[in-house]
C-alpha cells in the first residue's frame, strides 16, 4: 500500500527545489524558444523537470512520470492508469513577461482520477498540497494550514485565466451565476484560490493539457470542490493526447454544462500551453 503521506512530503520538497532552481535561472537571466507548438520554453523549465524526474524516481521508483518537456520531445513512457503528470514550469508566458503567477505543479493520477497534487509558487513561496480523502494545506513558509472550500453564497466570485480568458467564457459565467466580479489569475494557482475558499467557480472554456490540471484538480478536491469536464461529468485523465477540452471548477456546487457553449473541438494533437 502507498504511504500517501510520505509520497505528498517527498513531491512537495521536490516542487521547492525546482522553484529554487527556477529562481536561481530568474535572477541571472535567460533566453526564451518557441517549442514546435509556438508556445514558449526556456532554460527554467527544462532544470525544473530535471529535478523533478529525479525525485519522482526516488521517492515512486517504477512509476511512469508524464512531464511536458519530456512529451514535447517525444518521450512517452509506457503507463497504465497509475502515474504522475508533471509541469515544471506552469504560467510560463506570464513568467516571460515578469509576471509572479507561475507554478511548479506534480500530481499523482490512479484510474483516471487525481488522487494527490503539489502545486508550488516560486515568486511566493507559497506551497499548496493536498490527497483526496485527507484533506488540503497551505504552507506560507511557517508551517501547514489546512484548507477548505467555502459554501455558496448569494454572492458568487469567479477567478479566470490571464492569457486565455476569452468571450465564452464572459458568456458561461454569466449564464453561469449570473454577474459577478472576477479575477484574472496564470497558472494553476487558480485551482488554489478556490481551494481555500476565495472564489466560487473557475470555467476555462478552452483546452488544457493535462498536467495543467492535474495537481491543482487533486488539491481541490481534497479542499472540497469538485471539477467537471464540458459534459457535466467529473473531468477525468488519460485522454487523447493528454488534453482536457474544457472544464468547470467549483467549490464545491454542481454548475450547468459547458459544452453547449462550446465550438466544435476535433481533439487533435496540438497541445496547449498553460492556464
Amino acid at each position: 500500500m502507498t504511504d500517501y503521506a510520505r509520497l505528498l512530503d517527498e513531491i512537495a520538497e521536490a516542487a521547492r527545489e525546482a522553484g529554487e532552481a527556477i529562481r536561481t535561472i530568474v535572477r541571472r537571466g535567460f533566453e526564451v524558444e518557441a517549442k514546435p507548438d509556438s508556445s514558449p520554453v526556456t532554460e527554467a523549465d527544462y532544470a525544473a523537470e530535471a529535478i523533478i524526474l529525479g525525485a519522482l524516481a526516488r521517492a515512486a521508483p517504477g512509476l511512469p512520470v508524464i512531464a511536458e518537456e519530456e512529451v514535447a520531445a517525444g518521450r512517452i513512457p509506457a503507463h497504465d492508469d497509475r502515474y504522475f503528470l508533471v509541469d515544471p514550469l506552469d504560467g510560463t508566458k506570464e513568467f516571460v513577461r515578469g509576471g509572479d503567477d507561475y507554478t511548479v505543479n506534480i500530481g499523482l493520477i490512479e484510474a483516471g482520477n487525481p488522487l494527490l497534487g503539489v502545486v508550488f509558487a516560486p515568486a511566493t513561496g507559497r506551497l499548496h498540497g493536498g490527497c483526496v480523502g485527507f484533506g488540503s494545506w497551505v504552507d506560507e513558509g511557517k508551517g501547514r494550514n489546512e484548507i477548505r472550500t467555502r459554501g455558496r453564497g448569494a454572492e458568487l466570485a469567479a477567478v479566470a485565466s490571464k492569457s486565455h480568458l476569452n468571450q465564452t467564457t464572459l458568456d458561461y459565467l454569466k449564464a453561469a451565476v449570473g454577474m459577478c466580479d472576477y479575477v484574472a489569475v496564470g497558472s494553476s494557482l487558480k485551482f488554489c484560490i478556490v481551494a481555500e475558499g476565495k472564489a466560487d467557480i473557475y470555467p476555462r472554456a478552452s483546452p488544457t493539457s493535462e498536467w495543467d490540471t492535474a495537481a491543482g484538480h487533486a488539491i481541490l478536491l481534497a479542499a472540497g470542490g469538485l471539477v467537471d469536464g464540458p459534459d457535466g461529468s467529473p473531468l477525468r485523465y488519460g485522454k487523447h493526447a493528454f488534453i482536457n477540452r474544457a472544464f468547470v471548477a467549483t467549490s464545491g456546487w454542481k454548475p450547468p454544462r459547458l459544452d453547449r457553449y462550446l465550438e466544435p473541438f476535433g481533439g487533435g494533437g496540438d497541445l496547449p500551453e498553460g492556464l
